[in-house]
């Protein structure tokens, strides 16, 4: 039932029409974790940070069951970091800085205790590291689901092309999947993902407006939860794709029907994730919390109708 997550544990500085979050801890790999720990144990966790990463929050991620043998520690460097600041409609936002660091140079390394995992998540990183990743695992694990971005279509699209191949599952937004096919309509761009670049799967982000899960000719929508404030939105996506793989790494049924469950345990997650900065609200969620927000999702979509 091991999970395996590869991406980055890093800060951000983050400014939303809420206030300013200061220096927090942000990174691909931290949200999925925290995410995904709440159904499955352990995470495997893949990363790397430097020096000035706080003991204190390996600690938190330790407690929750997340392995870090696969963290790398670079002492003399510094972590990656983010700084955003977003519009009004939250929706949108401005890159203040951008500072690599320690991710400049990252070569991931699976540890021999993480060989095995039957599940597979790739962060967003260089298609690179993602191609290097799955070649480093000894048995193919059970799913494999990636997530990408428009930079990488940009300048790294061969690239990004060979890792698609290899992967079950495609995890993007309705504008980089126009962007990866040059579609308009997401039913034809989900129909060109599918049937010629690799994955078998397509979900479709579309944040405060939900979902799209996509598999050959069957589509299924998951619409978001309305909340009366979205504090912060960073990390809602990686929070999403969190729950989504650890129901399923929880239950070991990949089929369709499972995956649409996984979709709305997803969109649960991440609802949580946008009610506070960073992981704070991730942090001190509990079972019963998560239980009472997916009845929430279950009112959201059940309705009775007469037909006539």
């Amino acid at each position: 039932m091991s999970l395996t997550v590869v991406g980055t544990m890093a800060f951000d500085d983050i400014e939303t029409p809420f206030g300013k979050s200061g220096r927090i801890i942000g990174g691909s790999a931290t949200y999925i974790a925290w995410a995904a720990s709440n159904f499955v144990k352990p995470i495997n966790q893949v990363s790397v940070i430097g020096g000035d990463f706080p003991q204190d929050e390996l600690n938190a991620l330790s407690a929750k069951g997340v392995a870090l043998d696969g963290v790398q520690v670079k002492k003399d460097e510094k972590s990656f970091y983010w700084a955003g600041r977003y519009h009004m409609d939250m929706n949108t936002r401005d890159t203040l800085a951008t500072e690599l660091n320690v991710l400049g140079e990252f070569q991931p390394v699976i540890p021999d205790s993480y060989q095995g995992s039957e599940f597979l998540i790739l962060g967003n990183l260089t298609p690179q590291v993602q191609l290097s990743v799955i070649k480093q695992m000894k048995t193919r694990p059970k799913l494999i689901v990636m997530d990408t971005m428009n930079f990488w279509m940009e300048v790294a699209m061969d690239d990004l092309k060979k890792v698609l191949k290899e992967v079950d599952v495609l995890l993007v937004n309705d504008g980089e999947a126009r962007q990866l096919t040059g579609e308009v309509s997401l039913v034809k761009a989900a129909r060109t993902i599918l049937t010629t670049m690799g994955p078998k799967y397509l979900i479709i982000k579309k944040g405060e407006h939900g979902a799209l899960l996509f598999h050959e000719n069957h589509v299924f929508f998951a619409p978001a939860l309305p909340l009366e404030e979205v504090f912060d939105p960073t990390g809602a996506g990686d929070t999403f794709a969190g729950g989504f793989i650890g129901h399923l790494a929880k239950t070991k049924d990949i089929s369709f029907e499972n995956m649409k469950t996984a979709i709305i345990v997803g969109s649960a997650m991440a609802s949580f994730c946008v009610e506070r900065f960073g992981v704070g609200r991730l942090r001190e969620i509990s079972q019963d919390d998560i239980s009472a927000r997916l009845d929430q999702f279950v009112q959201l979509v059940n309705f009775d109708i007469d037909l006539i």
